[in-house]
């Protein structure tokens, strides 16, 4: 066993010595058997979240109507959660009723994937009743039980089961594939905001293309926002070798392929409900894309983009074009780290100090002389510094 399940062995020490169980459960075990990396762990007890919180001192009803409760321990926090059992779900979305057990196998039981129905006690010793070790030895993706049950009963984990095709590379088994393809359409009932959950993890992953292969293949496509009518756009996103591509840029790869201009990418990424910040740095990708397509890049057009975003727009541009050298995105990064500015605050002149040379109240053209000496700056014909601005601007402004 290996950190951070060493530090929470504490946390289940006291719940066995107050006579429950509790175990380690979920996708850190999953993980700790893949040999990955591990950041939040999550325990199962049979203690009822009020037994959870007379143990521990400092706790937080996170989700207690769903069993859970956070525990503040040795300056680390857990979600510890009530073996529970599940009523009739209703809306393919949520139980109608939660049910607090005393049973680990009845717990692991109502769980998605058979890799992720594994409990690990604080020795390291594996509770495995459905065989999920054994689906990460065979790299399966299997659900527990009837997978035509698993799904209704929460249509996401359709979109779970690719998300991990992408994350861990595994195939989906064969009657779990075909359940999915059968039961597709409840995807409709799922929100928006849990779609765009997974589709975001299945973008960041490894195996991301044969992930968005499986969306086309289970006609996943036709319940996901502004993609039902797209079946065209997606198989052309699948000729690009997009392995180098970070989550964002495949979210702009996916607009350029669907051939989406200006309000209507803001539209698009809208109706996933993504972030605004994040609509507005795919948008900006996008214009310096599409003008990267027409010319080379100028040293304002790197300074004015900002390094994030050229190197995302210069990154797209060569996976567009089928190159695989990286040899331009070394030279720009070299002509922007040359650039004398790398943002306009850093410029030695103000508004205020235009005002006070010329004598003149505030108007466009501060705006308009302040972008004349931004400029001349990054062109290398005039040097940053206030004194050298102003004879500069004096002498323009003779002329």
């Amino acid at each position: 066993m290996k950190e951070p399940f060493l530090a929470a062995v504490p946390v289940l020490t006291k719940l066995e010595s107050a006579g429950y169980e509790a175990y380690f459960v979920g996708g850190a075990v999953r993980d700790f058997l893949l040999k990955k990396e591990i950041n939040d762990i999550d325990i199962a007890t049979s203690a009822t979240p009020e037994e959870v919180k007379q143990i521990f001192s400092k706790t937080v009803d996170v989700g207690i109507e769903h069993g859970t409760v956070l525990v503040l321990y040795q300056n680390q926090s857990y979600e510890i959660t009530t073996f529970r059992t599940e009523a009739e779900y209703e809306d393919y979305r949520r139980p109608k009723a939660v049910s607090f057990i005393r049973s680990l196998k009845e717990d692991l039981q109502r769980r998605d994937f058979t890799m992720n129905a594994i409990a690990m006690d604080k020795d390291g010793n594996l509770i495995d009743p459905f065989h999920g070790e054994l689906s990460i030895k065979n790299q399966v993706i299997q659900t527990v039980g009837k997978a035509t049950d698993r799904f209704q009963e929460d249509a996401l984990r359709m979109m779970r089961a690719v998300r991990f095709v992408s994350q861990l590379s595994f195939r989906i088994e064969e009657e779990t594939l075909t359940a999915l393809e059968d039961l597709v359409h409840l995807l409709g009932k799922i929100a928006i905001e849990r779609k765009q959950s997974e589709f975001d993890k299945l973008l960041s992953g490894d195996n991301r293309k044969q992930a968005l292969q499986l969306i086309l293949q289970t006609k996943i496509y036709l319940y996901l926002p502004g993609l039902s009518n797209q079946e065209e756009s997606l198989k052309l996103i699948l000729e690009y070798k997009f392995d180098r591509l970070t989550t964002r840029e495949m979210w702009a790869l996916l607009v350029y392929c669907l051939k989406l201009k200006n309000k209507e990418i803001e539209e698009f990424l809208r109706g996933w409900r993504m972030p605004l910040k994040e609509i507005r740095e795919i948008q900006l990708i996008m214009h310096y894309l599409n003008k990267r397509f027409e010319v080379n890049w100028s040293s304002y057009d790197l300074y004015e983009a900002t390094q994030e975003i050229f190197l995302s727009a210069e990154v797209l541009y060569l996976v567009i074009n089928g190159f695989e050298s990286n040899d331009s995105i070394q030279h720009y990064i070299q002509i922007y780290e040359g650039l004398p500015i790398k943002a306009r605050s850093e410029m030695d002149v103000t508004g205020n100090d235009l005002m006070e040379w010329f004598n003149k109240s505030g108007g466009p053209w501060v705006k308009e002389l302040l972008l004349k000496v931004e400029q001349a700056i990054l062109a290398g014909s005039l040097v940053n510094n206030k004194k050298n601005i102003k004879e500069w601007l004096t002498e323009c402004n003779h002329n």
